[in-house]
């Protein structure tokens, strides 16, 4: 399914919030910290027929870039958007001179561990608990350029 993945602009930010909160795992943001995101960091999203079906976000830190989060609706999982989202998001950061992508996942998500594997992010540590609801370790992922 072609989707077109562009910049997210504050009117967005609903819709985002939309999508994340039909998301039991995903991070949940308030519309502030979605709108200082939008307007600080990178939040791209992929929509089709006028309608969002995903997004990512992320945010520098000193050269490098952190994913905060990714969401795809849960009726077009399977279909690729979030590879294009990662892809996307990957092109962006290059093009802004980053040294790595970082970002931490729950262990237990295998779906999305496998996603970023495929698309070049490697395991790196663990936070142990880091997660809550249930308690669970984050596995730390980081897709590292050369400069």
């Amino acid at each position: 399914m072609p989707v077109a993945i562009r910049t997210a602009g504050l009117n967005d930010v609903t819709a985002i919030l939309e999508l994340e909160r039909q998301t039991a795992g995903a991070a949940h943001w308030t519309a502030e910290q979605y709108n200082k995101l939008v307007s600080r960091g990178i939040v791209l999203v992929a929509g089709e027929a006028d309608r969002l079906c995903g997004f990512i976000s992320a945010q520098a830190v000193v050269g490098e870039w952190e994913i905060e989060n990714l969401v795809v609706a849960a009726k077009l999982l399977r279909r690729g958007i979030g590879s294009e989202l990662i892809g996307a998001l990957i092109e962006r950061v290059r093009s802004e001179a980053a040294t790595a992508i970082l970002l931490e996942v729950r262990e237990s998500n295998l779906a999305a561990r496998g996603l970023y594997e495929k698309r070049g992010f490697r395991e790196v540590g663990r936070r142990r608990s880091y997660y809550a609801d249930p308690v669970e370790d984050a596995i730390l992922y980081t897709l590292r350029f050369d400069r």
